[in-house]
């Protein structure tokens, strides 16, 4: 994986350009984060558009999930450093001495830096691109350790100091061979969501996934 050739080599050497390097190089004006705020949006808005086309049965909070999992800082920066971003960091004496070519958070906010400048210099269409060849194609990995929706909104219900999501089946209908459960999950003695599939587990999973929603909405 490389990166593309640009047709303004200035705009690229402005995505490497950190802040810290202004203050030993007056000539300097400007660092990379004003491209690293555009590179962060338009990573945002690939990788919702790659979920959203890829899950179509995912409700909000999944998706949501699988973002974070995909753009987390240890992502990108793993990205970085498989394009050897570092390596091309213009730093201060100071912030390169304390490690700076290899700090998880630096490298991630280059990696966005890069996006933007790729998308200044070349438009959406080769930017899409790129991210999908460095990023997304990893997405299977990226995403192993997601959890399913009952373990996921158990762990947010908890978080808020909150008991255990309670599951209750509410209906039962058609033959035994095809029958057809609907389950409610409640939050805290309240009915917050239900789902229906043809086991109590997938509509277990799928209250689950409704009552994600509810909370992503929140």
């Amino acid at each position: 994986m490389h990166i593309p050739p640009f047709k303004d080599p200035n705009l690229l050497r402005h995505a490497f350009i950190h802040r810290s390097f202004l203050n030993e190089h007056r000539s300097e004006k400007q660092s990379n984060e004003r491209l690293e705020f555009l590179g962060d949006s338009i990573l945002s808005f690939v990788v919702s558009r790659y979920l959203f086309e890829l899950f179509p049965d995912h409700p909000e909070g999944i998706l949501t999930n699988l973002r974070s999992n995909i753009v987390n800082t240890r992502s990108l920066a793993t990205v970085a450093n498989d394009l050897k971003l570092g390596e091309k960091l213009l730093l201060s004496k100071g912030e390169e001495e304390g490690g700076g070519r290899t700090n998880t958070s630096l490298l991630a906010d280059t990696y966005e830096a890069l996006i933007g400048a790729l998308f200044m210099d070349q438009g959406l269409a080769a930017t899409d691109d790129f991210i999908h060849r460095s990023l997304l194609s990893q997405i299977q990995i990226l995403t192993e350790n997601l959890k399913d929706p009952k373990s996921l909104l158990q762990e947010i219900i908890q978080a808020q100091g909150l008991a255990s999501p309670v599951y209750k089946v509410v209906s039962e209908v058609g033959p035994d061979h095809a029958k057809l459960f609907t389950v409610e999950v409640e939050v805290s003695n309240k009915p917050t969501a239900s789902g229906t599939g043809k086991s109590k587990r997938l509509a277990e999973t799928a209250a689950a996934q409704a009552a994600l929603a509810k909370v992503g909405e929140k």
